[in-house]
């Protein structure tokens, strides 16, 4: 497993700085300690802010080509996929990940994003403006005309939560620097591993000093990167209730955010689905990393007719699932992050019976394991759509089936909900299931299983509770930049 050259100490200015704090890091599965991290306060996160304020104002990077950033990031990314299978144990130990998780969507799907985001970043970074004609006052006609250049925003603070740590921290630095900005990056307490060590891969190919810094800290030192004036733009991907706290911190400078948050997203099976693929997909959207997934689909909306065939599936699929520590590579299914996720997750059970859903599986802890934070994949049937379980995000191992009976009441239902993240649909008649989708309120949907991957071009994010703003793709580029306009004319 990945061990950190320097474990006591931040990345700020291309140098590792010592913090007189630390804080232990733990194995979710087993509870060991794998680290003593460094706890950095408020002067450090200063520090680190200030000199990713003067990388970008007086330093090369934003002032070199695009080709040039584009080679040094590949430096990057060759680096890092050197060391793949010391980050994927680290994954698995840190995060709680499933050792496939940890190869395929941890560290393969990022992995292709951030390649994606580095050749993309040569699309052209100025357009042109139409040519207009204006009367002037000579009686001739002014040439009128100019172009819209898109520059880099300046001094990035990127937040990252615990449950995809290498995916999140990849996916902010890489497009940020791309474009040529400066980045403070702040990984989870929970995870703070996997984004410390990218300063060891900056160091190792060279990346200009100052570019990239990652701190850590408590809650009142990181205050400082959604509220000091030097920060241009906040990343932030993490549930509903700090992303609005962050908003309001940036409020006083009017700094600028995109805000990747929670779900509860809805998967609409119709009748004429393929129930096998829906139950599948229906699995996977509660079981996957044990349920901590901003996307996952949640909530079940099955057709009445064939409802109770889906559960039936569901409930077998479920008896094979093999709960244990993701070490083991026959296991499917890992634990939650800590203690107060799964405390959380057993409140959400309460809360289940205390309205009336039915329990098809799980609902509990698990026999036979007196250490780790594990919890039960668990299913509920008849679930009100009005009730909490299908109102909020568990970011646990809970799924909700409700039925219903027209595809105007499936969208109804799968709307009726304060987030807007992801959503899918199963049926044979893929026409009718496209209409749907142009009807549900969320930044993404896919039919029939979607794509088959992530695409690294697709642009991912929300509306409502589930954030603003879009990453990957040259939307997710785009939003590192500002717009200026420069306009001339002929004589």
């Amino acid at each position: 497993m990945l061990k950190l050259q320097q474990p006591d100490s931040l990345y700020i200015g291309g140098e590792w700085v010592r913090a007189s704090d630390k804080e232990a890091v733990i194995n979710p599965a087993d509870e060991s300690v794998i680290a003593e991290a460094p706890v950095g306060r408020a002067a450090a996160i200063s520090d680190a802010i200030g000199i990713a304020y003067d990388a970008f104002h007086n330093g090369p990077w934003r002032r070199m080509a695009v080709t040039e950033r584009q080679s040094k990031l590949t430096e990057f990314l060759d680096a890092i996929d050197r060391r793949k299978a010391e980050i994927v144990e680290l994954i698995i130990a840190e995060a709680g990940s499933t050792r496939m998780l940890a190869d395929f969507l941890q560290f393969g799907i990022p992995m292709k994003h951030a390649r994606k985001t580095v050749e993309i970043a040569s699309r052209p970074a100025m357009s042109s403006l139409p040519v207009e004609l204006t009367p002037n006052a000579q009686g001739g006609k002014t040439l009128g005309t100019g172009v819209v250049s898109r520059e880099p925003v300046g001094v990035v603070s990127a937040i990252t939560p615990y449950n995809f740590p290498f995916f999140l921290n990849i996916g902010k630095i890489i497009p940020a620097l791309a474009t040529g900005c400066s980045v403070v990056l702040k990984p989870s307490p929970y995870t703070p591993i996997e984004a410390l060590f990218l300063g060891e891969i900056a160091n190792e190919v060279g990346l200009p000093k100052g570019v990239l810094n990652i701190v850590t800290g408590d809650i009142e030192a990181s205050k400082l990167l959604t509220t000091d004036k030097r920060i241009d733009l906040i990343h932030f991907t993490g549930s509903d209730k700090v992303g609005a706290m962050i908003q309001a911190q940036a409020s006083h400078n009017l700094t600028r955010c995109v805000m990747e948050l929670g779900g509860k997203s809805a998967l609409i099976v119709r009748p004429d689905a393929d129930l096998l693929q829906a139950a599948q997909a229906g699995l996977g959207g509660f079981v996957t990393h044990c349920g901590q997934g901003c996307a996952l689909l949640t909530r079940h909306l099955v057709h009445n007719s064939v409802k109770d065939q889906y559960v039936e599936m569901l409930r077998g699929m479920l008896s094979h699932v093999k709960i244990g520590n993701p070490q083991d590579p026959s296991v499917s299914f890992g634990p939650l992050i800590r203690e107060v996720a799964r405390t959380r997750t057993e409140s959400f059970v309460e809360s289940a019976y205390a309205d009336g859903a039915k329990l098809v599986s799980g609902g509990k802890r698990p026999d036979g394991f007196d250490k780790g934070f594990f919890y039960e994949p668990t299913l509920f049937v008849d679930v009100r759509s009005d009730s909490r379980l299908a109102q909020e995000e568990v970011f646990g191992p809970i799924g909700a089936v409700m039925g219903f009976d027209s595809d105007d009441e499936a969208i109804a239902i799968a709307n009726n909900s304060d987030f807007g993240l992801s959503g899918g649909i199963f049926s044979a008649d893929a026409g009718t299931a496209f209409e749907m989708a142009l009807q549900l309120r969320t930044g993404g949907v896919s039919i029939n299983g979607g794509a088959g991957t992530m695409q690294s071009e697709a642009p991912f994010g929300g509306i409502k509770r589930s954030g603003y703003g879009r990453e990957y793709g040259v939307d997710g580029l785009n939003e590192f930049t500002y717009q200026k306009t420069i306009s001339f004319h002929g004589a």
